[in-house]
């Protein structure tokens, strides 16, 4: 029981609560009585929507992180950020054509990279962010997109960037731009929606939903999973 567990004191947004050790921050919110509604999302680090920004007591480094998957320590000083502020471009991507200029017309604070590499340091993806933000700058779409590919738009980058760039809406812009103008059409997602149309998935479909939930559940516990 949570009860019986060894407890560590932290102190949420300026208050102090004792919580079992080794639970997540989110999971400490909400054992302290918390109701997350925002800033919980997917609860397993790929929708982005839990930053957090703590000290730990004695340490004078702020540091951020995902409330879903940073552990909770004896000292910590914490406060969630269920959204962050940042410029955000309006466009429509169908009138777009993906040229060079095209990323440093919509963010022209791309230019104000001081190569500091701070948003690299704090992202909880590991991504090289300085790259794509260097790639962005010599108008290298491609390689924007490949780079930021597993951006989860925490916005955690922007916190630190004393450029007060735009990182995480001029990537997926890129990436927005490299999938529907450079990449090309997918053959087989082409062959699959012809498949779907003409019927052929029609009868396995019927038959699933007919399946009780508890037997899809164990269906979808069983099933084979591509190696990573």
């Amino acid at each position: 029981m949570a009860e019986e567990m060894e407890k560590v004191t932290i102190n949420i947004m300026g208050r102090e609560y004792d919580v079992p050790q080794s639970v997540t921050i989110l999971q400490a919110l909400e054992f302290s009585g918390y109701r997350v509604i925002r800033g919980c999302g997917c609860r397993g680090g790929i929708c982005g929507a839990c930053s957090v920004t703590y000290r730990i007591a004695g340490d004078y480094h702020l540091k951020s992180g995902l409330a879903c998957q940073t552990v909770v320590e004896d000292g910590m000083e914490l406060v969630t950020l269920p959204f962050f502020p940042v410029q955000k471009a309006v466009y429509d991507v169908g009138e777009l054509e993906p040229d060079g200029a095209l990323l440093r017309r919509f963010y022209p604070e791309l230019t104000r990279c001081m190569g500091c590499n701070a948003c690299t340091l704090i992202c909880p993806q590991n991504l090289e962010v300085m790259e794509f933000v260097a790639a962005a700058i010599q108008g290298d779409i491609k390689k924007v997109a490949e780079l930021s590919f597993e951006c989860i738009l925490c916005r955690l980058c922007v916190t630190r960037c004393p450029a007060d760039e735009a990182q995480p809406h001029f990537a997926i812009l890129a990436r927005r731009l490299y999938g529907s103008k450079v990449q090309g059409k997918s053959e087989h997602l082409a062959l699959r929606v012809q498949e779907i149309e003409e019927g052929k998935f029609d009868a396995e479909l019927d038959e699933l939903d007919k399946t009780p939930v508890e037997e899809l559940t164990e269906m979808y516990k069983s099933r084979d999973i591509e190696p990573q």
